[in-house]
């Protein structure tokens, strides 16, 4: 599965800007709504990477494949962004499910306000990957983003915002490519449980104190 993240740089408009990157010993499959790599399908590696808060590219994916390529990451991988300085990565463990969230709420909104927010003065972005041990189906890994979507929500309530996340937010959850598929990724399936345990955790302590964007601490 993957391994432990490892914290490096790159420089970018005369920046060392931090990302993490997680390798799989052998491919994962892996589900999820990531600028690149989402959907289901095989993936090698995962990249978290730290951007500006004055970030204007419109091609993230082709920006995160840029990224890999500088890292010699091979293969198709899982690429994710936010204003949130990676280093701060939170990182929980449940019965083998392993979960690291970066967590920005500068912008929580509920997912079904009745009109579009005005744009937000602070960008907000949660960031979870979750490892499972075991081969989940493709329904339970559907199932299993839509758990680790619930926990997250759940933990942003109880962090006392009236919102169901950021506008931003990405998952992507991650089994072994091989094996006999799970069926079931519920909140009170074998897999789900400690999954929505260790979200709700990991964004939760994420969550609890007031988190400055990196791009601020550079200018500020």
């Amino acid at each position: 599965m993957l391994s432990e993240p490892f914290l490096t740089t790159r420089h970018e408009d005369g920046w060392d800007i931090p990302l993490l990157v997680w390798r799989a010993a052998e491919p994962v499959l892996a589900v999820g709504t990531t600028p690149l790599g989402g959907g289901i399908g095989v993936r090698r590696w995962v990249v978290n990477a730290t951007v500006p808060m004055s970030y204007h590219r419109d091609d993230p994916a082709a920006h995160l494949a840029e990224l890999a390529d500088g890292l010699g990451l091979p293969g198709p991988g899982v690429g994710l962004l936010t204003g949130v300085d990676v280093a701060e990565v939170v990182a929980r463990t449940d019965s083998g499910v392993r979960v690291w969230a970066t967590v920005g709420l500068g912008t929580p909104v509920w997912a079904a306000a009745p009109a579009p927010a005005a744009p937000g003065q602070r960008v907000g972005t949660v960031n979870i990957i979750v490892s499972v041990p075991a081969r989940l189906g493709e329904a339970a890994l559907v199932n299993a983003v839509a758990t680790a979507t619930e926990a997250k929500a759940q933990a942003i309530w109880e962090l006392g915002l009236p919102a169901t996340g950021t506008p931003t937010d990405a998952v992507t959850v991650l089994c072994p490519a091989d094996g006999e598929p799970v069926p079931y990724g519920g909140p009170r399936s074998a897999w789900g449980a400690p999954l929505a345990r260790a979200v709700h955790a990991a964004v939760l302590a994420g969550g609890a104190g007031a988190v400055v964007p990196w791009s601020d601490r550079r200018t500020g």
